[in-house]
Parts: C-alpha cells; sequence; structure tokens
C-alpha cells in the first residue's frame, strides 16, 4: 500500500477536495463546471508529475519515455501534450515541482519548537532525510537532473539555496554566527547541501546497508550538528581546554 506523501500526499489532498466540493453547498452553472476542470486538470497534471517521478527514479531520465510515463499515469499519450509541452518540458519541471513538496515538507517539519538556529537546522536536517525515505525516487531525479534536465537542475538549486541563505540571515542578524557576514552565507549554504548531498548518497542510496535506508542513524545526525555548530559557532572551542604549553627544546 502506498504511503500518501510527496506527490501522492498532494494527490490524496486534491482528492479530498474534490470530494468536499461534491458534499457541500450545490454549484450550479459556469462557475461550478470551471472549478471542476480545474481540479480535474490539476489532478491529472500531479499524477503526471507523479508517474514521471517513479519512471525516471526507476529508469533514468534516459529512460523515460513520454509512453511509459502516460501508462503509470493511467492517461492517454495526447492528453500529455494538453500540460506539457514536450517530454523535455516535462523533465525540465519535474525537479522544481519534487522540490517544493521537499521544502514544504521540511518546512512543517522545521516549525514545531524553539526558534534558536540549532534546532532548526537539526529539524530541518532530519526532516529532509525523512523526504527522502518517502520519496526514494529524489535522489536520483536530482543527481541526473544537472545533466539530463539542466534549466530544472539550476531552478531548484537556486530555490533552496536562496531559501537557506535568507534561513542563515535570520540567524546571523540574531548574533549566532559572529565570526561571519552575510558575503559568506552563500558559500556556507553550498558547503552544507553537499554535505546533506553526499550524507544521502551514503546512508540512504544504493550502497547503503537496508538497516541505514530505513533509519538514519542517530550518530550521523549528532556528527553533522557538532560540524555545523563547530564551524558556525565556534561552540567546541569556546568548551575546549588550553592546549598545554610545550616545554623549549635545549640544544
Amino acid at each position: 500500500m502506498r504511503r500518501t506523501t510527496g506527490w501522492n500526499a498532494a494527490l490524496a489532498d486534491l482528492t479530498r477536495q474534490r470530494r468536499k466540493s461534491a458534499n457541500g453547498p450545490l454549484r450550479t452553472g459556469k462557475r461550478a463546471a470551471r472549478q471542476t476542470r480545474v481540479e480535474k486538470s490539476e489532478y491529472i497534471r500531479e499524477q503526471l508529475f507523479r508517474a514521471a517521478a517513479e519512471v525516471v527514479g526507476e529508469e533514468g531520465y534516459a529512460g523515460a519515455s513520454i509512453t511509459l510515463i502516460t501508462q503509470r499515469a493511467g492517461v492517454a499519450q495526447g492528453t500529455f501534450y494538453n500540460y506539457f509541452d514536450s517530454r523535455q518540458d516535462l523533465l525540465d519541471k519535474l525537479l522544481p515541482s519534487l522540490g517544493m513538496h521537499m521544502l514544504e515538507h521540511v518546512r512543517k517539519a522545521a516549525l514545531p519548537g524553539t526558534r534558536t538556529f540549532a534546532d532548526l537546522e537539526k529539524r530541518s536536517f532530519e526532516a529532509f532525510f525523512s523526504f527522502l525515505k518517502e520519496n526514494p525516487h529524489f535522489l536520483r531525479i536530482l543527481n541526473e537532473a544537472e545533466s539530463y534536465a539542466p534549466a530544472g537542475y539550476h531552478e531548484h538549486i537556486e530555490v533552496v539555496s536562496r531559501g537557506y541563505v535568507r534561513f542563515l540571515g535570520r540567524a546571523l542578524r540574531n548574533g549566532e554566527f559572529p565570526a561571519f557576514d552575510e558575503q559568506e552565507l552563500e558559500a556556507i549554504v553550498f558547503i552544507l547541501m553537499a554535505a546533506r548531498g553526499y550524507l544521502a548518497a551514503r546512508y540512504l542510496g544504493k550502497g547503503a546497508n537496508r538497516r541505514t535506508r530505513t533509519k538514519l542513524p542517530p550518530a550521523v545526525v549528532d556528527t553533522y550538528m557538532k560540524f555545523v555548530l563547530c564551524g558556525l559557532q565556534g561552540a567546541a572551542l569556546r568548551h575546549r581546554a588550553p592546549a598545554p604549553k610545550r616545554g623549549k627544546t635545549g640544544s
């Protein structure tokens, strides 16, 4: 049974909305017909995105044909062109669309609790990995996008990095990174994004063992946070005992 996460969650929400509309006040005339058409159109578009994600995740971008995608989505090939100009048009929009679901997933997970940088960063890190577990095709879609869907890849990276820079900027203005300034935030963001990407490949990718694929080891989260906090806040340096002085060596 599919878990209703990522696009499946979006499709479930759309289905609930359609049922709610059907059970709500009776709407008549052109307005009701127009709203029904819009809801159906959105539903089919999301079905095509979901199908494309699964096909690219299984076959790669190179093997993701319109035939396979429409068969998986349960729509006619002719219907495909009502939503996308071409196969490449869909592939270029695939990662940005899934990326928005990922950001929403992370945002919802990071909101509860305290608002310190350390707490928010840890919750967003863990949420990123929970999203990957719920959407196992995301890593392949992301990793192959630069070669097969460069427009979508650069759009996704731009959106994610801009949001991350804003997040770090707020922490910087709150005095949490006294050793850094605004010009350095973009470089920090790409360092942390790269760390997440390689950790995902190591612990959730094809080479990972079954144990880490089902649950990210807590030690990985702790190590990441230690690296981040020591690097940005100097947490370890403040608590480290001074190194013993070396004695002079005589000649």
